[in-house]
């Protein structure tokens, strides 16, 4: 099994930044796409960002130039910088992941969620 642990929700003020972080655990023989979704009030899961082993990201068209998705391979992690955050935002959102584990099954993981909220 794979397990994702999220940090760094909470509330903020719009313009103003904050950082998500993942970090992948477990029986993880490889890891495939890492990246976030959000789930906003009333509304289905939606992609935020993704981001491939290659370190090559993909955006939600909402976030382009606003959020930055990287990660580290080494430590099975994976952050989203939020910079001019708007209370349009303001979502759980949940880190995701597709990996291989040690017993050669590959499938999707995702975390338990954090809360973003964003105040205008």
């Amino acid at each position: 099994q794979v397990s994702l642990v999220e940090s760094g929700g909470g509330l903020v003020q719009a313009g103003e930044s904050l950082i998500l972080s993942c970090a992948a655990s477990g029986s993880i023989f490889s890891i495939n796409t890492m990246g976030w979704y959000r789930q906003p009030p009333g509304k289905q899961r939606e992609l935020v960002a993704t981001i491939s082993s290659a370190g090559i990201g993909n955006y939600a068209d909402s976030v382009k130039g606003r959020f930055t998705i990287s990660r580290d391979n080494a430590k099975n992690t994976v952050l989203l910088q939020m910079s001019s955050l708007k209370p349009e935002d303001t979502a759980v959102y949940f880190c995701y992941t597709r990996a291989t584990t040690k017993f050669f099954y590959t499938g999707d993981y995702w975390g338990q969620g954090t809360q973003v909220t964003v105040s205008s």
